[in-house]
């Protein structure tokens, strides 16, 4: 399995149980304000980064390179800082606000970066 491969399941895995202390935390608390939190640590940590591992493993000859990696580091820096950011505003910190917009911008570079891997010439 190509490295990338390997870094985004590993981040996912991670990523995925951090949801879960999420998801048990509302359950047991009963406050489950932050579940768009959770929801979006779910959906783009465990996974979107879970189909970016799928896909490169798929596609090996993308794998390499400068690419892939600088994809997936931009990616993930998105996910955390935007998972974070809203977290923080759904606990009552509405400054942390500017967080979720960034990081959703961090995020975005990240899939314009994948979407490049994809149609760039290989195999």
């Amino acid at each position: 399995m190509p490295r990338i491969s390997n870094l985004y399941f590993k981040t996912a895995t991670i990523l995925f149980l951090i949801g879960i202390a999420m998801g048990l935390h509302m359950g047991i608390s009963g406050d489950h304000s932050a579940y768009p939190a959770h929801a979006h640590l779910n959906l783009l940590g465990w996974v979107s980064s879970a189909i970016f591992g799928i896909y490169y493993a798929l596609n090996p000859a993308k794998a390499g390179g400068r690419l892939p990696l600088l994809q997936y580091a931009v990616y993930t820096v998105g996910v955390i800082v935007m998972a974070v950011g809203l977290y923080l505003t759904l606990q009552g910190s509405p400054a942390m606000e500017a967080l979720v917009g960034i990081g959703s911008f961090i995020v975005l570079a990240g899939v314009l970066l994948f979407t490049a891997v994809v149609f760039s010439r290989g195999a």
